[in-house]
């Protein structure tokens, strides 16, 4: 069928203060890692053998992940670092040198191969995507998607003729030097062959480098214009924007744990909630041993992940807590993502404990 590369290895600086404690793709989404999404995704597709580079806490995504076996496929790893005075230090060599890395060391990408980034969740039917690829003889295919003018600047944005073969392809144009809105979505499928194009101990990226060096060769390389959703976590608040979506039911295959309670109310086991006087309004979910005390407030979309406490009259509107967050009595947290440490607005405006910005007034959670 195919084999698969998730590229893992990056510090996720555009997203912090989220990646502050754990790596990008370990990022939650309904309580499951980005990067979970992906491999069940890909497990549906018949990908079973799949390489990760990793760099930045790299334990976490190892030790979570395995080998793979609860999700029915094999996975590998290839660290990229350096080790110093007995320390692994990250040192990432680029999306292309990673590959490099791994077949250099063991010839792993012997046949067609999906690389996915891996902070972004897809439905994209990987099986057609394959398909067209070989039907077009292809050394290497990009999936793209239409974006606005203005959001060029934030993507690899692809020039291809009628054909779909890639004439220019430009690494986050302004919009005005833009020569196209089609947007790389991160989403590649490569022939072995391309990895010789790939200089060996090097840092060398996939949009920067790699896909301008096919362009001036005149490689068989070509652009797939495919309907499908892409929830790119690239920066903090899409990340707030992405769990909106999918707490109000809008992406498929994302489905709400716990038990539903009451519509749109969704709980784990063990939780400890008033019925009678609370006001809760879906969709919400409330994790396992979460502790809501008399007169709080949920307005949904919210996500209380476990462990967490709200005090009296607390009140959370469309936002989302992460693992053991404490809300004070009288609190209000609205449209923000909180942690135990630190809360982010919708906006990416970050506070940290102790700073009275984290709290809001209740006026401001009724619009």
């Amino acid at each position: 069928m195919a084999k698969a590369m998730i590229l893992a290895a990056g510090q996720g600086t555009r997203v912090r203060p989220l990646t502050k404690d754990i790596p990008k793709p370990m990022i939650p989404i309904l309580g499951k890692p980005v990067m979970e999404y992906l491999i069940e995704h890909l497990a549906r597709h018949g990908v079973k053998q799949i390489m990760v580079n990793v760099a930045f806490m790299h334990r976490k995504i190892e030790e979570y992940f395995g080998d793979g076996h609860r999700w029915g496929v094999e996975i590998g790893y290839s660290y990229e670092g350096v080790c110093e005075h007995g320390d692994m230090l990250p040192k990432p060599i680029g999306s292309a040198g990673g590959m490099k890395h791994i077949q250099d060391n063991s010839g792993f990408f012997d046949e067609t191969t999906i690389v996915l980034c891996g902070d972004a969740i897809i439905d994209l039917d990987i099986t057609a995507a394959l398909a067209e690829h070989k039907a077009k003889g292809a050394l290497a295919s990009v999936v793209a998607l239409d974006v606005p003018r203005e959001e060029v600047k934030n993507y690899g944005i692809v020039v291809s003729d009628k054909e779909g073969k890639i004439i220019s392809f430009q690494e986050k144009p302004s919009p005005e030097e833009a020569k196209s809105t089609l947007a790389s979505t991160g989403i590649y499928i490569f022939e072995p062959a391309v990895l010789d194009l790939v200089p060996s101990g090097k840092v060398y990226d996939i949009g920067s480098e790699l896909f301008p060096s096919l362009v001036k060769l005149e490689k068989p390389f070509f652009a797939q214009k495919r309907f499908f959703n892409w929830i790119d976590i690239g920066r903090v608040t899409d990340y707030w924007t992405v769990l909106q979506r999918v707490l109000r039911g809008e992406v498929e295959e994302m489905h709400m744990p716990g038990t539903q309670v009451r519509p749109g109310v969704w709980v784990g086991l063990n939780t400890h909630i008033d019925w009678d006087k609370v006001k809760i309004e879906g969709p919400v979910y409330i994790g396992s041993s979460v502790r809501i005390e008399p007169g709080s407030t949920i307005i949904g979309p919210s996500w209380i992940g476990h462990g967490s406490h709200l005090r009296a009259n607390a009140t959370v509107a469309r936002s989302v807590l992460f693992e053991y967050t404490r809300i004070g009595e009288g609190m209000l947290f609205n449209e923000m993502v909180v942690s135990p440490r630190y809360c982010v607005d919708r906006a990416g405006h970050t506070t940290y404990v102790g700073d009275d910005r984290c709290t809001l007034r209740w006026g401001d959670a009724r619009g």
